[in-house]
């Protein structure tokens, strides 16, 4: 085993075919490390200098990979790529040797951390990120990070199966609507995938008018990124687009991102007037519901957020870890950073009535953040 750090933007753009190799050897991966998504986020979202990929070789085959880049907040740190707009952020190990190749990554990034943080943000549970952190021998810390939503993958009949029976009712009700209004849809060909998805945010922007939309989904960087990564994400398998159409006309549209067990519902919109019409959360889960079972993908994600239109299906809350590693030198950087994220919590539970406000863990945590800004 040997590992590298690759800071070369071009080199990275190259690793296309050894990357996809080595993700599919790795079972716990998710869409999200896929090197369509990684590399376009990389373009849209990467600062220059910064890019840092931490890769493992045995015999010449790449066999771990740890796609990061730097930044400061306000010390080093290594974050994932994809990190900000990705549900799950991972590194990727070979199935075939993964506690070696986890090693020898962890080996490389403590290299490549020097007198940074490495903060692998939303881990989902059972992620390779996990093996590494095992490997680590420098201070870590483990933290829970964002909530996650997933169903099995069973076909529409079997997660009503698994509601009471009122609830059941209802959403059955719901879907002979969807029957009636006679919607259609279609699986759109990476080559009209670019064209797909200005329709799909249009809708978006539509469906979320006045409602508080996410900001980074109005920008163009956001908008690129899709039309990137979906293009290539379609043509190689992992991700499907699909158009649902209203008497001839397109009136929502929705982006499914796939691995090998795993099913995850990213992005939709849908025009006003068939949402007065049909409950469109179910006309798309019963879609992916479909799909998923007939694809055998055991897992349907609903991804980050606990909207009401999702808990009517009664999923199971999965939370992402947030692992923490350092070097010895760096472990005041990574208390402080945890006991940031601690704050954050805290805080977050006063506003919405949990507790009081943590006025002396806050302002110990910002002086502690001007002396480094000041040191650096």
């Amino acid at each position: 085993m040997s590992a590298t750090l690759c800071r070369d933007p071009a080199r990275f753009a190259a690793l296309g075919p050894r990357w996809a190799d080595l993700y599919r050897r790795c079972r716990a991966a998710t869409p999200f490390q896929t090197h369509p998504w990684l590399h376009s986020w990389w373009l849209s979202y990467g600062l220059p200098g910064r890019l840092r990929l931490v890769l493992v070789h045995r015999a010449g085959q790449l066999v771990g990979a740890a796609p990061l880049m730097l930044a400061f907040r306000p010390f080093p740190v290594l974050v994932p790529l994809g990190t900000g707009i990705s549900d799950h952020c991972d590194v990727l190990l070979d199935d075939s040797c993964a506690d070696a190749a986890a090693a020898a990554l962890a080996a490389g990034l403590r290299r490549a951390a020097r007198t940074a943080v490495v903060d692998l943000r939303e881990v989902r549970p059972g992620g390779c990120a996990e093996r590494l952190y095992r490997h680590w021998s420098g201070p870590r810390r483990e933290l829970a990070d964002s909530v996650c939503l997933e169903l099995p993958g069973l076909p529409p009949d079997g997660l009503l199966a698994r509601l009471p029976r009122t609830s059941a009712r209802r959403l059955r009700r719901k879907v002979r609507r969807l029957d009636r209004a006679g919607v259609e849809h279609r699986a759109v060909p990476a080559g009209e995938v670019p064209a797909a998805v200005a329709g799909l945010l249009r809708l978006h922007v539509l469906q979320w008018r006045g409602r508080g939309i996410t900001p980074e989904h109005l920008r163009a960087r956001f908008a690129g990124h899709l039309v990137r990564a979906l293009t290539a994400m379609v043509r190689d398998g992992t991700a499907r687009v699909t158009e649902y159409r209203l008497d001839g006309r397109v009136v929502a549209a929705d982006a499914v991102l796939l691995s090998g067990d795993f099913l995850g519902g990213y992005l939709h919109g849908a025009h006003p007037g068939l949402r007065a019409r049909v409950d469109v959360s179910a006309m798309l889960l019963r879609h992916d519901a479909e799909y998923a079972a007939a694809t055998g993908r055991g897992v349907i994600g609903l991804l980050r957020g606990t909207e009401p239109y999702k808990l009517h299906w009664r999923p199971e809350a999965v939370t992402n870890r947030r692992l923490l590693l350092a070097r010895p030198v760096m472990a005041p950087a990574l208390r402080l950073r945890a006991a940031g994220r601690a704050a954050r919590v805290r805080l977050a539970g006063a506003v919405r009535g949990r507790g009081p406000v943590p006025g002396v863990w806050w302002v110990r945590l910002n002086r502690w953040r001007a002396l480094l800004a000041g040191a650096r």
